[in-house]
């Protein structure tokens, strides 16, 4: 992090391109992974999958300096209960978030030269669903807060492998971020997700990133010698 002092106005401007950035990846890459797939899944997955993992890196390295390049609401949400951003600017942090999504998502459906405003028909419901929205966002805040506290140079990447391991490794290929669950929601495409499904991944996404933070703070804090014991 840079000991540089941003203005609000910095801050909130570098969450909101952020987070446009980041749907415009996972959208436009999605968009582009199925055109290019021939109907084989696997392979628009990961043509999905890598650009994703790669904007993270690029975009935290940027923007972290700046705003700490949350880009999700969950993020900010743990941040607040550790008093690490006041409630004020973690609203203003949310809202710019949601805000950013939506316009990277219509931005990418303008450069494929799509309906702007969509809807998804996309359905991503169900027990195995939600868990995986837990797990996912679960282990994106624990790889954050973990990383943070050993090697805070290392953030930008640990953050675009886990999501790159994530999007194999979960049954919901790892949205774990709600500003990015109600954004997909607005495309109809390979990265969609039905509007009337949202609530219940933003749901498990606040639950698996507060059980992250309960965790981290056991695990991280420093505690007495116990070794006498």
């Amino acid at each position: 992090m840079s000991d540089q002092p941003y203005s609000r106005a910095q801050k909130y401007f570098a969450e909101f391109i952020g987070t446009a950035f980041l749907l415009a990846t996972v959208v436009g890459s999605g968009i582009m992974g199925e055109a290019l797939a021939g109907g084989n899944v696997a392979i628009a997955l990961l043509g999905n999958t890598i650009p994703t993992g790669a904007i993270l890196v690029v975009l935290i390295t940027m923007l972290g300096p700046i705003s700490g390049a949350h880009f999700n609401p969950a993020v900010t949400l743990v941040f607040a209960l550790r008093k690490e951003i006041c409630v004020s600017d973690s609203v203003i942090y949310i809202l710019l978030q949601i805000a950013g999504g939506l316009i990277g998502v219509w931005i990418a459906h303008i450069m494929f030269d799509l309906d702007v405003l969509q809807f998804s028909s996309k359905a991503r419901t169900g027990s195995a669903q939600w868990s995986a929205e837990i797990v996912a966002t679960f282990g994106l805040v624990f790889t954050i807060l973990a990383t943070l506290k050993s090697s805070p140079k290392a953030v930008p990447m640990a953050v675009g492998l886990y999501i790159t391991a994530a999007y194999w490794f979960t049954a919901s290929t790892s949205f774990a971020n709600p500003a990015v669950t109600i954004a997909r929601g607005f495309s109809n495409s390979f990265a969609g997700i039905q509007l009337d499904h949202v609530l219940g991944f933003i749901v498990a996404q606040i639950i698996g990133a507060l059980l992250a933070a309960c965790t981290c703070h056991f695990l991280l804090n420093a505690a007495p010698d116990d070794t006498t014991l």
